[in-house]
This record gives C-alpha cells, structure tokens and sequence, in this order.
C-alpha cells in the first residue's frame, strides 16, 4: 500500500468512525471513563476530532498535520480502550472484545505516524 492509499484508508476508517460519534453515541459514552466528565460531551468532541482528523488527511497539502494530529488523537482515546476493559471484564464477549482493541492501536499509531512522516 502507497502512501496516498493509507492516507485514504486512514481517512476512511477515521470518517466513519467519527460520524457513527453522532449517529450511535451510547456505546462510546458507554467507555468514556466517568472521571473525565460528561461523556456524551466527550463523545461528540472526538467525533469531531475523528472527523476532522479525515479531513486533514484527505488533503495532500494537510496531510502531514492529519498524520500527527491522528497519532496523537490515537493516543488520547487510549483510556477509553483500558477502561472499556474494567467496564465489561464480567463480560466475556465483550470483555474480549475491548481486549483485543488495545493492541490494535498500535498499528494505527504507527500507521498515522508514517503518514505524516511520508507527507
């Protein structure tokens, strides 16, 4: 895969997941840890990060930003990923679930980071 082709994809994935913020927000308020605040505030602030993550991706001339901005838009979500993990360690399904999320993170760190390192 080129560089554009994972801007793109990134872009994508990022487009989606940032409007399903505001199309279905109960499971991502589900895993916002409650210490941070109101959760469906929070919710709604990182669909529009995710979104405008996309954004900036999608354009050659922001790509480098969108690359960054996306790696560390990766980490901040992070809590959410370990918490979902306390949230539904009774249950199983779910519990794999939200385990098998916190790995995957990593590639898109990784994966952001490159894009804004080839921009």
């Amino acid at each position: 895969m080129n560089s554009t082709q994972r801007a793109t994809s990134m872009a994508a994935l990022l487009g989606v997941a940032g409007t399903m913020h505001f199309l279905r927000p109960g499971p991502f308020d589900a895993i916002v840890p409650p210490q941070l605040g109101d959760r469906r505030l929070i919710t709604y602030a990182s669909g529009v990060a995710e979104l405008g993550c996309a954004a900036l991706l999608a354009v050659p001339a922001t790509r480098r930003a969108g690359g960054v901005c996306t790696a560390a838009l990766m980490l901040a979500v992070y809590p959410a990923n370990i918490y979902s993990v306390k949230r539904y360690w009774h249950r199983p399904t779910a519990r794999t679930i939200a385990l098998a999320r916190l790995p995957l993170q990593v590639p898109l760190v990784r994966t952001a980071w490159r894009i804004a390192r080839e921009a």
